[in-house]
C-alpha cells in the first residue's frame, strides 16, 4: 500500500463518521434536558451548557445568566413544573428534542428545541412552542407516534425528498405533484386539524380556506435530519400574521409516512427580548 492510501486510510478510521457525530451531539443534548428540565437539576446549566450562549426564544434575553434565571424561576421553583421527552435525534451539532412543557405558562405546551453543540456543550438555542391541543379527527395527538431512528444509512436520501417536497408542494404551490412524495393514502397525520391521508391533508386546507383563513410558507430557513426522522423550520403567514412552522417528517421506504408539527407567531423585532432573530 503506498503513503498516499495508507494516510487516506488512517484518516478514515480516525475520523469520526457523520453518524457517530449526530449520536455524540444527541447524547450532550439528552443528557442536559433530563438533567435540567426532567430532573430539575439548575446546576446542569454550568455542566452543560457554555458562553457565549446565544437565544433565539424571542421572550428570553440571550446568554446564560438570563437562562439561568429563568430556570430557578420556572422550573426549580415551580412544583407544577414537568418535562415528558418525546423524541430526540440530531444532526451534526445540531440536537433536537421534541416534547411536552407543563408548568412553562398557563397550558401546557407542545415543543421542537434546537441546540448547537460545541466541545460537548450547547452553546445556542432555537424553539417552537404551541398549546396542546385535542386529538386530531383521526384520533391523533401532536406527539404520538414512532420515537426509534431507523434507516441512518439513508439520512442524505430522506432529507433531500423531505427538501424537495417543501420546496415543490409547499412552498412551490405545485400541489399536483403531491402524490409524488406519498405512498397512497396511508400518510399520518398529527397537526391536531387535519385527518390522515393526502385526502385529509386536502380536505383541511379546503376547510382552512373555505373559513377566510389564508397559509403561506415562504422561506425555507434550516432542515435537519437523522435516519427516518427529517425536521424543516421555515417561515410565513397564516392570514397575514408572521409564523414560524416546525414540520417534522417521518420518512419510510422513500415516501412521506408521517408528520408532526409545531406552529407558532412571530414576534415583532420590537417585542423580542434579544435581538438574536427567531431563526
Amino acid at each position: 500500500m503506498n503513503i498516499l492510501k495508507s494516510a487516506a486510510l488512517a484518516a478514515a478510521l480516525l475520523t469520526p463518521s457523520a453518524s457517530t457525530f449526530a449520536a455524540e451531539t444527541g447524547e450532550v443534548v439528552k443528557q442536559a434536558m433530563t438533567a435540567l428540565m426532567i430532573e430539575k437539576n439548575i446546576n446542569a446549566i454550568d455542566r452543560n451548557f457554555a458562553e457565549p450562549y446565544i437565544q433565539h426564544n424571542q421572550t428570553v434575553p440571550t446568554g446564560l445568566e438570563a437562562f439561568k434565571g429563568l430556570a430557578a424561576a420556572v422550573i426549580a421553583g415551580n412544583p407544577a413544573f414537568n418535562y415528558q421527552m418525546i423524541r430526540v435525534f440530531a444532526d451534526g451539532d445540531i440536537g433536537i428534542t421534541h416534547g411536552i412543557y407543563q408548568g412553562f405558562g398557563e397550558m401546557p405546551l407542545v415543543a421542537f428545541d434546537i441546540f448547537r453543540v460545541e466541545d460537548s456543550k450547547i452553546v445556542e438555542h432555537w424553539d417552537n412552542l404551541a398549546p396542546v391541543a385535542p386529538a386530531n379527527p383521526s384520533g391523533r395527538s401532536q406527539t404520538d407516534g414512532p420515537v426509534e431512528i431507523g434507516d441512518r444509512e439513508k439520512t442524505d436520501a430522506n432529507k433531500a425528498l423531505v427538501a424537495n417536497f417543501y420546496d415543490t408542494v409547499l412552498i412551490g404551490g405545485a400541489f399536483d405533484t403531491i402524490g409524488d412524495y406519498f405512498d397512497g393514502d396511508t400518510y399520518i397525520q398529527h397537526n391536531s386539524n387535519i385527518a390522515d391521508g393526502v385526502s385529509g391533508l386536502g380536505a383541511g386546507l379546503k376547510a382552512l380556506a373555505d373559513a377566510g383563513i389564508s397559509m403561506r410558507i415562504s422561506k425555507r430557513h434550516a432542515l435537519y435530519g437523522e435516519g427516518n426522522f427529517v425536521l424543516v423550520l421555515s417561515e410565513g403567514d397564516i392570514s397575514g400574521t408572521p409564523t414560524a412552522f416546525y414540520d417534522l417528517f417521518r420518512v419510510e421506504n422513500g415516501k412521506i409516512a408521517e408528520h408532526w408539527d409545531v406552529i407558532s407567531p412571530i414576534l415583532p423585532d420590537s417585542e423580542a427580548a434579544n435581538t438574536n432573530g427567531k431563526f
